[in-house]
């Protein structure tokens, strides 16, 4: 199995099709009203960078950096549960911090749900902290805040 990982637009049927399994996996987890979802016309606008994992061609994985006046913001991270458990979404978050430090940006942010404990394994084994909301997200029992400095 060879997973590579690139920056592609997300205005692809393949990645579409993995954004919908993502939204769908969020909405069984997260009530609507606290699922903030981009759609993949918001991930293809020029602020945000969409990383696609492959296998052998088939669309995996995804994730993207999110650009907020200098902080960025990881987006959309997800993984078929076919391919779950092989560090996929870790080197995700790696691509993400590597194009945020390459621009310099100082800090990355994320929301994730309160029963996403996958993610959050995959985000402290990263090096982010826990925190308080951040950017315009609500205080809510149904997200979870992470912050990682890059400075």
């Amino acid at each position: 199995m060879a997973i590579e990982i690139a920056i592609e637009t997300p205005l692809q049927d393949d990645v579409r099709g993995l954004v919908n399994e993502l939204n769908a996996t969020l909405l069984e987890l997260t009530p609507p009203e606290h699922s903030y979802l981009m759609t993949v016309e918001q991930m293809a606008d020029g602020d945000t960078t969409v990383f696609i994992a492959r296998d052998n061609g088939l669309a995996i994985g995804c994730g993207a950096l999110k650009r907020h006046d200098g902080v960025g913001e990881v987006k959309r991270m997800y993984t078929r549960p076919s391919h779950r458990g092989q560090k996929i979404g870790a080197k995700i978050v790696e691509h993400v911090e590597a194009l945020a430090r390459d621009e310099g940006l100082k800090r990355l942010v994320l929301e994730t749900g309160d029963r996403h404990p996958a993610a959050w394994t995959v985000y402290e084994r990263a090096g982010f902290s826990r925190c308080g909301p951040v950017l315009d997200y609500p205080d809510s029992e149904w997200s979870v805040f992470y912050e990682k400095s890059l400075a």
